[in-house]
């Protein structure tokens, strides 16, 4: 390809090119895109229609599994399509359009978890200022900063990456379109925009892991005043599988864009990448709502009054 005008469309990558793997492939993506959408679809309806549920953590729980449900929808069904299908093709304006929503999806997943973390923090050390510090408008005000912030990120670092010109080939080494596999086709230097996404990835995803880390441990340092065991061992039930989730999220998305943009394993990369696009919106459910005792009371209340509601 002699220059950037050539490129139109570019090939994205299967795991493996043998038809029963393939299929292997695409079946466990798909059932893992359904449990997702599952999941998080009933934690969207029963936070909406159980009044008792109507509180700041369960307005960001909410507006969570909204968030997972379309960020796992960026890449799941393209990728089930190109394991499926001979088709491998995706058009430049449907990759830059992976590239900002993936971009956009995964640093408001890091800007809510941390939002959650300071909500936890606040009920947990402090319950009497909690109606105060997280009134509802305080809420919305941090929600809409968290959008608008992410859709300013991932828009100055997708027209960064497409300015560049695609000359020395068209294959991403990636089941989608992500920014460190397409600087690598890029024929121009990229070191800028290598500097920029490690800075980025420093100042953002290192920050929100520190104040969630700083967050819970001041969280531990209180609940281990608790008077009694149970409670200590329920705060921290919840707690630590919360730590863990945003810790392979963390990692991965540095051991992918906190790295030189030189040649490394392929297979490795979309392993890794698998951990922050499709295992924080399959988990998120379970750990932060499915185990909660007030989501299973939730549950049965909506159960009881459809049955009662039939019955009459």
């Amino acid at each position: 390809m002699p220059n950037s005008t050539m490129v139109t469309e570019f090939l994205l990558t299967r795991f493996s090119n043998v038809w029963e793997l393939r299929v292997v492939h695409a079946v466990i993506f798909l059932l893992m895109y359904l449990g997702t959408l599952m999941g998080n679809f009933l934690i969207v309806i029963i936070t909406t229609f159980d009044k008792k549920l109507h509180t700041p953590m369960y307005f960001f729980l909410r507006n969570l599994s909204v968030l997972d449900m379309c960020y796992i929808s960026v890449t799941v069904p393209k990728a089930c399509v190109i394991f499926l299908l001979e088709n491998r093709v995706i058009s430049m304006v449907g990759c830059a359009a992976q590239v900002f929503l993936a971009n956009l999806f995964a640093t408001l997943e890091l800007l809510f978890l941390s939002i959650m973390a300071r909500d936890r923090f606040v009920a947990i050390c402090q319950p009497l200022h909690y109606p105060v510090i997280m009134n509802p408008h305080v809420c919305v005000q941090m929600t809409l900063a968290s959008v608008l912030s992410s859709v300013v990120y991932s828009g100055f670092h997708t027209g960064n990456t497409f300015r560049l010109p695609f000359c020395q080939s068209n294959v991403v080494q990636q089941f989608f379109c992500d920014i460190h596999s397409l600087l690598k086709l890029s024929c121009s230097d990229t070191l800028s925009n290598e500097i920029l996404i490690f800075i980025c990835a420093v100042v953002i995803a290192g920050g929100c892991f520190a104040f969630i880390t700083r967050s819970y441990i001041r969280i531990f340092s209180t609940v281990l005043k608790f008077p009694t065991r149970g409670e200590q061992g329920k705060a921290f039930s919840t707690c630590v599988p919360h730590i863990l989730v945003v810790t392979v999220f963390v990692s991965s998305i540095a051991a992918i864009y906190m790295k030189p943009t030189s040649n490394s394993p392929t297979i490795q990369d979309m392993i890794t990448s698998v951990f922050y696009t499709i295992a924080p919106p399959l988990l998120n459910p379970i750990i932060y709502s499915l185990r909660n005792k007030q989501i299973k009371e939730a549950v049965k209340r909506i159960i009881n009054q459809k049955l009662y509601s039939e019955k009459r």
